[in-house]
């Protein structure tokens, strides 16, 4: 597609911005002098970034390319995290794509290098940027090997996020199957750049990952309201066998909780169990991604409700604890009808079960309790394995010392 967008076309993306593709699709015969098929994916991938690029998808000055792209680039929140991990006068983004990751290095590096193998995808960038006024990042279509074996330059920072589609579109995660091999790569990336960021699928094992890579000198789990989003190792000339973990979850308030591990601590931590007590916290995803099921409890000194639950419990509120906090109302059996006297006359509440033979689809079909209301019901096996459900009320965080109801 040409770019700039004609005016009538501009103004037919406009209109139709929020209506469903599909049916516009089939409506395409009433504006014969468009092109409504391209104008259709235009709005299809516009809609798709507005919640991961929101001051992009509302910019209509700019051109988006297929949804896939969309789909695979970062979100905002995802790439400033990103782009606050580096610095110095040079990188190079080897995997531009859509160019998030790369519109966000330029906020922070003096020269970024953007690297595309799909020419068309490249172009479709080169002129965003020049109508989002980045004037600092080149742009390269070209393969990223093909890229670093002739570049002349040393860089500061190389970033990369391998493919992880293989040919047929099947989600891949295991870092020899994605493109590039980074593992392969890795003597070349290291000889060409300081340092070397690497985005994965959270779906791969991070001890698989530091043990390939062996380069690891720290990573970072990142969830956006916790949904575990990438993992992000930082590799460094020297080889390195412990690194620090980072469990960072982004919250849609704009703040962020963070908790710090590495391996060692993590097996030093002796937990202690309890029975529930007055208050019940449920680590963050990021917290469980990265390892954290014993030096959770101990760095907060909490007492954890059984081996292989991941919930703790205290008599005195903990402030800043990276997850959800609740004020445990009462414990009672797996019953339907025991816990309905706590729900009300609609039986609503929200359910999870941790260490517990039932799904939340089960429990909910076995108590007939729905979905709602305010108050959550952990189903879960106690220190003395029995089964149990915590009936809880959600705290909001700590301030000046007071929790409050959410």
């Amino acid at each position: 597609m040409d770019y700039p967008l004609p005016e009538a076309a501009r103004r037919y993306v406009a209109a139709h911005l929020h209506d469903d593709p599909a049916h516009l699709a089939l409506q395409a015969r009433r504006h014969p002098g468009l092109p409504v098929p391209e104008l259709v994916r235009q709005i299809q991938a516009r809609q798709k970034a507005r919640a991961k690029l929101p001051a992009w998808a509302d910019n209509p000055e700019l051109i988006f390319p297929p949804a896939l792209s969309v789909e695979q680039a970062s979100s905002a929140r995802t790439a400033a995290f990103k782009a606050s991990l580096v610095g110095g006068q040079h990188l190079a983004d080897l995997t531009g794509g859509f160019g998030a990751d790369s519109a966000a290095f330029a906020a922070r590096v003096t020269q970024v290098d953007y690297v595309e193998r799909d020419p068309a995808l490249a172009g479709v960038v080169r002129y965003n940027f020049s109508q989002l006024g980045i004037d600092n990042v080149t742009i390269n279509a070209a393969d990223a090997v093909a890229f670093l074996k002739s570049t002349p330059h040393h860089y500061d920072w190389l970033y990369l996020d391998p493919a992880r589609r293989d040919t047929a579109a099947r989600k891949i995660f295991l870092l020899r199957d994605c493109e590039p091999d980074v593992v392969k790569l890795l003597p070349l990336l290291l000889h060409k750049a300081d340092k070397v960021l690497l985005k994965t699928s959270p779906m791969l094992d991070i001890e698989q990952a530091v043990q390939g890579l062996a380069h690891v000198r720290r990573l970072w789990v990142v969830a956006v309201d916790n949904e575990v989003k990438e993992v992000l190792y930082e590799l460094g000339q020297e080889p390195a066998i412990d690194p620090e973990r980072f469990a960072l979850n982004l919250r849609r308030d704009g703040t962020q909780q963070e908790f710090r591990l590495n391996r060692a601590r993590e097996a030093r931590a002796t937990p202690r169990y309890a029975e529930a007590q007055q208050y019940l916290y449920e680590p963050n995803a990021a917290v469980l991604k990265a390892g954290a099921f014993r030096s959770i409890g101990t760095a907060f000194e909490l007492l954890k409700l059984h081996q292989h639950s991941h919930l703790y419990t205290s008599d005195v509120l903990r402030a800043n604890f990276p997850g959800r906090v609740f004020k445990i109302l009462a414990v009672e059996k797996a019953d339907g009808t025991a816990l309905k006297a706590h729900l009300g006359p609609e039986a609503r509440a929200h359910v999870t079960t941790r260490n517990f033979p039932d799904s939340v689809a089960d429990f909910r079909r076995r108590t007939g309790i729905r979905e709602g209301g305010d108050t959550y019901l952990f189903a879960t096996t106690d220190l003395r394995g029995r089964l149990v459900v915590l009936v809880c009320e959600k705290l909001t965080a700590p301030v000046n010392g007071a929790a409050a109801f959410a």
